[in-house]
């Protein structure tokens, strides 16, 4: 099963406790890496001769794409330190934290990709057109095709990263501490969550947001743990980022980019922030489970103790 293929069978609860801090340690190497990945940016700001004071100047202070393109570099670094946690000091293969599967199955990431892209498309221009006013269209051919480039080169390497993190790494990690799989979905989900606090949209729309992202955090979570590996979390996290980054920006999102449209409607806080939450993603587990006849929901989502199953480490 993925979520144990780095379980280190132990009964002592000091050794797994002891043991949980390599993870902590890894995870602490991880935003080392990613703090390193931050300073072309740091550079290109200081040189702009605009060092921001607020997080709308700082978006301000470079072109879009360019700070676009130096913002998920930081992601790239942060891969490569993950890659080598998980390789030097886990003595892993970094495809344990992929899939339980001999190798990825594109096939999985792909359909998955699709689906959420057809779902973010339509979803996208049902709102527009029950409030075109709210929409405006921004397109200029020469700065979208280079944000094209940036987003399909670098946007899925910061899904990637993030999924890995959250949906391979820790939960592992958790496992081997808690020795059940409610915990690692449950604790994962939050601090995936909470880790958006800090994004612009939070401040303008309130703490209340972060129920979609924990929710979407869960419902990450629940494909990842069903389906034995991380596949149609990163197709999924990918579509979610790559689409928005490409059909539609706001001036409080993380992301503002030259895309074909503008958000211009003041950010409130909607039922229908909560729409994929309660709607969407319980149809997608839905849609799944039957494409890839899941079973065992209550094993796999809750877990048995831990001390029964063979160490792989």
């Amino acid at each position: 099963m993925f979520i144990k293929q780095a379980f280190q069978k132990e009964t002592d609860s000091l050794v797994i406790v002891l043991n949980f801090f390599k993870y902590l340690g890894g995870s602490f190497m991880v935003f080392l890496a990613a703090l390193l990945g931050q300073i072309p940016l740091s550079v290109a700001m200081f040189f702009s001769g605009k060092m921001p004071q607020s997080t709308e100047e700082m978006y301000q202070a470079l072109d879009a794409n360019v700070f676009l393109a130096l913002s998920l570099f930081s992601f790239l670094c942060a891969f490569v330190g993950l890659y080598l946690v998980v390789v030097k000091l886990h003595h892993q293969k970094f495809v344990t934290i992929i899939t339980s599967r001999a190798k990825v199955d594109w096939k999985r990431v792909f359909l998955s990709f699709s689906v959420w892209s057809l779902v973010s498309i339509v979803a996208f221009f049902s709102s527009y057109l029950l409030d075109p006013g709210a929409i405006m269209w921004q397109f200029k051919p020469l700065p979208f095709l280079f944000l094209c480039c940036i987003t399909i080169v670098l946007m899925p390497v910061q899904t990637t990263t993030e999924e890995l993190v959250f949906r391979g790494y820790l939960m592992q990690g958790f496992y081997n501490l808690a020795q059940n799989k409610w915990f690692p979905l449950l604790i994962t989900s939050i601090i995936f969550g909470t880790m958006h606090i800090f994004n612009p949209e939070v401040e303008k729309m309130g703490y209340l947001i972060l129920v979609y992202y924990i929710g979407t955090g869960l419902f990450l979570g629940v494909i990842t743990l069903m389906d034995e590996g991380t596949e149609l979390a990163l197709g999924f996290h990918a579509a979610n980022n790559i689409v928005a980054s490409l059909l539609v920006t706001t001036d409080f999102t993380v992301f503002q980019t030259p895309s074909i449209f503008k958000d211009i409607s003041e950010p409130s806080i909607s039922f229908e922030i909560f729409i994929p939450v309660l709607v969407l993603f319980p149809t997608l587990v839905y849609l799944f489970s039957k494409i890839y006849k899941w079973n065992n929901w209550r094993d796999k989502l809750l877990g048995l103790k831990a001390q029964t199953e063979k160490t792989i480490l």
